[in-house]
């Protein structure tokens, strides 16, 4: 598959088409044991898809889950009309008084589904990345734990991690 202009070079928010949107589910075995509830505890589910406009290839599908008890003190958050929300996941909770501490992103490679391959209007033998990103806040709560499936050929993972001095 050949890489278009603006997949080549990244995007910029601007340039990106947002789609989101919001839903209820209960825990499964796996969300439960990621938050530390019981299975079935009622989650806010925010499904986003992100594409560039200029060729309108998806980029991304997220999904993202909340515990539903915990945003719905703000009604504001559990409405998809608000999104793209500034500042993010990060701000939504903050204006619950939440803060978060550190994020934990592991990351998978695999074969995509049926349904991410049309999604994601992928071309034959295209694997996904398969990003679990986990929110956790200063109360060592897992405050979100989001699910990214990312298409192989139009990704880059680029980080940097600064090391703290030791002091002797």
């Amino acid at each position: 598959m050949r890489l278009s202009e603006s997949q080549r070079r990244g995007v910029t928010a601007p340039e990106l088409v947002f789609h989101a949107e919001y839903d209820t589910e209960p825990a499964s075995e796996s969300l439960a044991a990621a938050f530390r509830v019981p299975t079935g505890a009622k989650l806010l589910k925010r499904t986003y898809r992100t594409g560039a406009r200029a060729d309108e290839t998806p980029l991304s599908l997220v999904r993202s889950y909340l515990r539903y008890e915990q945003v719905a003190v703000n009604p504001a958050l559990l409405d998809a009309g608000n999104e793209p929300w500034p500042g993010g996941t990060q701000h939504q909770l903050g204006t619950l008084g939440i803060e978060i501490d550190r994020v934990t992103d592991r990351i998978t490679a695999r074969a995509p589904s049926a349904e991410e391959i049309s999604d994601l209007e992928l071309a034959a033998g295209v694997p996904v990345f398969e990003l679990r990103k986990t929110s956790i806040d200063i109360r060592d709560r897992v405050v979100e734990v989001a699910d990214m499936i990312l298409p192989a050929d139009r990704t880059e993972f680029f980080y940097t991690t600064r090391l703290c001095r030791w002091q002797a």
